[in-house]
């Protein structure tokens, strides 16, 4: 059977193999989004590469630390590269805003449901709510904004989702709701052009 046929746990038995190959398809599949979520955490192309770097660096150095038990191998990846990114945004204090020669592509669920298809400038608010939205999801608090990146970006299920953050499911439904309310919140503000709903200028300059 081809390599990229296999799943996730079987390419990481083949990797504790010491099938190199193994490790390349299962790096190729996951890097993407590794590198998409530390990125909206982070709004940092450099501590994105470095953290996706480190994510899977630890899983050559060990392998062992994955337990199936505890969930699936995506669920563990996405863990650590939420502790490297947590521990780069206490180390700095500082977020960077999206460029637009970005590496990202990936819109998500941040397109379409912002903006008309029947609107003859679509391409162009759809830039721009796309901008805001990114930088909203900045501006949350780091407990919020990992579960708007995990569950409305990456598309993990709450399940998925609560075991990355190691809590329940209900906090993971509650911090969510509250995320989108305060995201949503501050949409809006900045449509209406509220100034204490405008984006903070720490992120415009890259230093929140």
């Amino acid at each position: 059977m081809a390599l990229s046929n296999l799943s996730d746990g079987d390419l990481l038995r083949q990797l504790k193999a010491g099938n190199e190959e193994a490790f390349l398809t299962l790096y190729r599949r996951r890097q993407g989004g590794i590198y998409r979520f530390a990125l909206h955490m982070s709004g940092d192309p450099g501590v994105a590469e470095e953290v996706t770097q480190e994510v899977f660096m630890a899983l050559v150095r060990n392998p062992e630390q994955y337990e199936p038990e505890r969930g699936s191998v995506a669920a563990f990846l996405y863990g650590v590269a939420r502790n490297h990114v947590l521990r780069q945004i206490e180390r700095d204090r500082r977020y960077l805003p999206l460029t637009e020669d970005s590496t990202d592509d990936s819109e998500g669920v941040w397109g379409a449901s912002f903006v008309g298809l029947d609107d003859p400038l679509a391409d162009l608010a759809r830039a721009e709510t796309i901008e805001r939205v990114r930088q909203g999801v900045l501006a949350l608090p780091p407990a919020y904004r990992e579960v708007v990146v995990l569950c409305d970006l990456q598309e993990l299920d709450y399940a998925e989702a609560a075991r990355v953050l190691g809590c329940p499911v209900g906090t993971v439904r509650s911090r969510l709701h509250r995320a989108r309310t305060l995201l949503m919140r501050k949409l809006r503000g900045w449509q209406q052009g509220e100034p204490d709903h405008r984006p903070h200028p720490a992120v415009t300059r890259g230093l929140l």
